[in-house]
Formats: C-alpha cells, sequence, structure tokens
C-alpha cells in the first residue's frame, strides 16, 4: 500500500487547484491538488490539539499558501479548499462537536474558522468520508459510480458513496459501517466509545483484536504472543499479524474471525447500497494484497459474503484493499471540494 502519491509538476497539471486538509489528534495532512486528483505538493504538520484550534488553523492556512508558492502557482489558481475531521459533527452548521480525539476543539465552527483563515470556501466533511471519496476519486474504487469503504483502525470508519454523491445523512451520521450491528446478543461486545453493543466496530477494530487475543491468552490458550503479556506488555494488532506470519494458531483464528464479522458487515451494506465494489482501507490490513495473511483475511472477507449473498451480487461485486494509504483522507477532502466547486460553477 503506498503513503503518499507522486508529486506532479505544476506545468503538467490542470486548473483550477484544490487544498485537502485532513485533521487527526495528532497530525493535520495538507495537499495541494489539482483539477484531475494529482498532487503537486503535501505537507503534514503537528496538530497540538493542546494549545487548541486556532494556532491549528493558522499553521494550517499558513502550510496551504507555502505549498502554493513552493510550486510556484497563482494563488488566484486555487479556487476551494476540503477538510476532512474526526467526528461527532454537524456538517450543516460545519460544527464539531465533541470529538474524542481533539478534546479541546469541542464545539468548534471549524468549517468557516479555515474559510476565514484561508479567504476560500471550504467543503466539510467526516473524516473517513473524505478518505472513501479519495479512494473513488483516484484510488481503488476509481473505475466505478458508487463505492463503500470500510477503515479498519483503532476503530472502525467508513464511507458510502452513491452515483458518486457520499451519504452524509441527517444527522451527519451516514456512512457509518463501523456502527452496523453484526451481534444481536444482550452480552455481544461493546464498541471503543462504549455505548454501541454488537457493532462492526467492537469485533473488527485494532482494539478489537487485540483485546479479543488478550481475553483468550489469559483464559488460558496458547500463543506465542503469551509472553507479551507475561511481560506486562500490551499485544497489539501488528504483533497478531507477525505471530500469524509465523504460524501462531490463536493469531490465524483471530484474523479469521475478525474477516467473519467484516464478511457480515460488508453483506449488510452491500445488499443496502448494491455499490459493486467495497474497498478495505486502515492501517490495519494484515499486509494487504502482497501478503499472504492479508490474502487470507481478504479471501475471508469475501466468502463469508459470498455464502450470505445471492449469486449475481456474488458475481457483480468486487471487495479488494485501498491503494491510497494514509493520502486517502486529504485527497479525498480536496475531491470534494473538487466535486462541490464543479457542481457550483458548471451547471
Amino acid at each position: 500500500m503506498s503513503h503518499e502519491p507522486p508529486m506532479l509538476a505544476l506545468g503538467e497539471a490542470k486548473l483550477p487547484l484544490f487544498f485537502g486538509v485532513d485533521v487527526g489528534g495528532t497530525n493535520i495532512k495538507i495537499g495541494l491538488l489539482d483539477d484531475q486528483g494529482k498532487t503537486l505538493a503535501f505537507e503534514q504538520i503537528a496538530t497540538n490539539e493542546a494549545e487548541g484550534p486556532e494556532q491549528a488553523i493558522q499553521r494550517t492556512c499558513e502550510t496551504c499558501w507555502r505549498l502554493v508558492d513552493a510550486v510556484g502557482a497563482d494563488r488566484n489558481s486555487v479556487v476551494r479548499a476540503g477538510l476532512g475531521s474526526p467526528g461527532p459533527m454537524c456538517l450543516e452548521r460545519g460544527l464539531l462537536l465533541n470529538p474524542v480525539n481533539l478534546p479541546n476543539w469541542h464545539n468548534l465552527k471549524i468549517k468557516d474558522s479555515l474559510a476565514q483563515s484561508l479567504g476560500l470556501e471550504v467543503s466539510f466533511v467526516n473524516d473517513a468520508n473524505a478518505a472513501a471519496y479519495g479512494e473513488f476519486w483516484v484510488g481503488t474504487g476509481q473505475q466505478y459510480n458508487s463505492m463503500a469503504l470500510f477503515t479498519l483502525g483503532t476503530g472502525v470508519g467508513g464511507g458510502l458513496i452513491v452515483h458518486g454523491t457520499l451519504i452524509n445523512g441527517l444527522n451527519s451520521f451516514g456512512s457509518e459501517t463501523g456502527h452496523i450491528v453484526v451481534d444481536s446478543r444482550p452480552d455481544a461486545r461493546l464498541c471503543i466509545w462504549g455505548g454501541g453493543r454488537g457493532h462492526l466496530e467492537a469485533y473488527a477494530s485494532a482494539s478489537a483484536v487485540t483485546a479479543r487475543t488478550s481475553e483468550r491468552i489469559l483464559a488460558g490458550e496458547k500463543s506465542t504472543l503469551s509472553s507479551i503479556l507475561d511481560a506486562g506488555k500490551a499485544i497489539t494488532s501488528k504483533l497478531v499479524y507477525e505471530a500469524a506470519l509465523e504460524g501462531d494458531g490463536l493469531s490465524l483464528e483471530i484474523i479469521d474471525e475478525t474477516a467473519f464479522y467484516l464478511g457480515v458487515g460488508v453483506t449488510s451494506t452491500i445488499h443496502a447500497i448494491d455499490p459493486g465494489i467495497v474497498v478495505l482501507g486502515g492501517a490495519m490490513d494484515f499486509g494487504g494484497r502482497d501478503c499472504k495473511i492479508g490474502q487470507r483475511f481478504l479471501k475471508g472477507i469475501t466468502d463469508e459474503f459470498q455464502r450470505r449473498t445471492f449469486p449475481n451480487v456474488a458475481a457483480g461485486t468486487k471487495i479488494d484493499f485501498a491503494t491510497l494509504g494514509g493520502a486517502a483522507g486529504h485527497i479525498g477532502a480536496a475531491g470534494i471540494a473538487h466535486s462541490d466547486y464543479h457542481n457550483q460553477h458548471d451547471a
């Protein structure tokens, strides 16, 4: 999986240009992209969350224009910015509500703040939806007019695009595929945020993988990872993947179970919107398409989906890994700005 796209020379770019901003609790990724989704410049800056949002927005603005000057572009060639950030949020009001990883940014009018700082219109979107749009615009889903994305990391994020339109929802909660219910039992596992019982995130996130692995070892099951817990250290999904590569039986079982629950969630999503393609993004890909464990993981998801769906749907649906890596968020944010700009000016 690639992590940053190659840079395009200004002379090869198609105008106009767009900023893509992907806000995270630790870093802010900022890209300058052309009208076809090619990246001219990129920079990552520290969020410095504890210092509050004003300084971060100001530094983001300064970085945006520095990228333009660095490539020698006319500042007037940049026509709009896209902003992706973690939720919960109110997209209609451009408001961040109470994101867990941005505790000093609660109830922030982030869209207006960035727009005023840049002097540009800003398109505002959930970070997972931005990543989905990036893969849809120039990544794995670019040959399709609809797509579903599952991002597998600390939690499970998602994005749904139907005929080129992101599903944001009335409550700015649309496309939250990580909160599809995959276990309806009253004692089903809880999401990491504590309220979602039986949600996909409780079974298929990196947090869930590490929790389930640790619980089974502590219950007496054998694993090469036992020594990690014995030493008072934490098991990570990366360690589960590495142990699986070496043939650890418990780690392989955990990965297969994760694929099972994802297969259930993928099936429900496909039956709702029939997108033709499902893309798996995020850091937890177990090696991806070029690794035997990643291939096993993908096959497990696909097999479970095919067992639960109709033959014509199985034949007409592709499930694959994402290709943009950590660049998907800022590329997708720029892509949504691109779409909004052309919808306004090409009508």
